[in-house]
């Protein structure tokens, strides 16, 4: 098994007909803004989702993270987002601060519709968090300055953050 964590017995890439994309959300300061591309492909047989979303990254991409999934009429797609992209002249989107796409309620967790622009707005509020919480995000923040002054600007949410009285 690719190093990422063991998985447990009866897990979604061990039961025969689950699928599964991966997608790698990266991202880049262009021209004074945060942007972001998104790169995906099918999760392969006994392939582990770190490796196929470094393989999506490529080549000097300094930090990669599992942000979020979401379920498709597809499958599951497991999202991660990575920094910075080592493909600069590769088109690429800005990366608005939206409101977090959200259900219709506290029961119905999932949005109608998420686009790309979500999800990467999405992966910005995590690594907000993550870089006050976790060492080897800080660490990888100080050797990006001006990607992250772009990060910054979102505020710092963790995944599932339901919107005050939701409930």
């Amino acid at each position: 098994m690719e190093p990422g964590g063991d998985e447990p017995p009866g897990s979604a890439a061990m039961i025969p007909g689950v699928r599964a994309l991966v997608e790698t959300v990266l991202l880049s300061a262009r021209g004074g803004r945060l942007s972001f591309r998104t790169v995906t492909r099918p999760l392969g047989t006994g392939e582990h989702p770190d490796a196929c979303a470094r393989s999506l990254a490529g080549v000097g991409v300094g930090l990669l993270h599992s942000t979020s999934w979401r379920h498709t009429s597809d499958g599951l797609v497991l999202t991660y987002v990575a920094l910075s992209d080592p493909d600069p002249a590769a088109p690429a989107a800005p990366v608005l601060d939206l409101p977090a796409a959200r259900g219709r309620g506290p029961l119905t967790p999932s949005p109608a519709v998420v686009r790309p622009v979500d999800v990467a707005a999405h992966a910005c509020r995590h690594l907000a968090f993550l870089r006050h919480t976790d060492p080897q995000v800080a660490a990888a923040a100080a050797e990006q300055a001006e990607l992250w002054d772009h990060i910054d600007v979102f505020t710092p949410a963790v995944a599932g953050l339901l919107p005050i009285g939701s409930r």
